[in-house]
């Protein structure tokens, strides 16, 4: 069973950067970052094709950059000019297969997640 490991969660002041990671126990996988703060649903912030292209959220465009180190199984979330409203639980996810691009960022479209880590941002 595939088995999702997320980590580099924390406290910053706004402005700050944090790098998320996700260990991935199969590869090669289509993989993307969503998060979910308290009484909001969840929402996709980053995804990577294995072609190397990216789909970002307006909300965290020009700010966050995902990676994947294929190498390594690793995918990664570098987070810059952090900022309140980014505070929420990052999970990381992956699916084995192929979806039409415009459901990159849609939660339903992963099969597994990891188990999430906690990103806080304050004033």
């Amino acid at each position: 069973e595939v088995q999702l490991v997320e980590s580099g969660g924390g406290s910053v002041q706004t402005g700050g950067s944090l790098t998320l990671s996700c260990r991935d126990s199969e590869y090669p996988y289509f993989m993307a970052w969503f998060r979910q703060a308290p009484g909001k649903e969840r929402e996709g912030a980053a995804a990577i094709f294995k072609d190397g292209s990216t789909k970002y959220a307006n909300s965290v465009k020009g700010r966050f950059t995902i990676s994947r180190d294929n190498a390594d199984n690793t995918l990664y979330l570098q987070m810059t000019n952090l900022k309140p409203e980014d505070t929420a639980m990052y999970y990381c996810a992956a699916d084995p297969r192929a979806a039409p691009a415009i459901q990159a960022l849609s939660a339903d479209r992963y099969k597994y997640w990891g188990q999430g880590t906690q990103v806080t941002v304050s004033s």
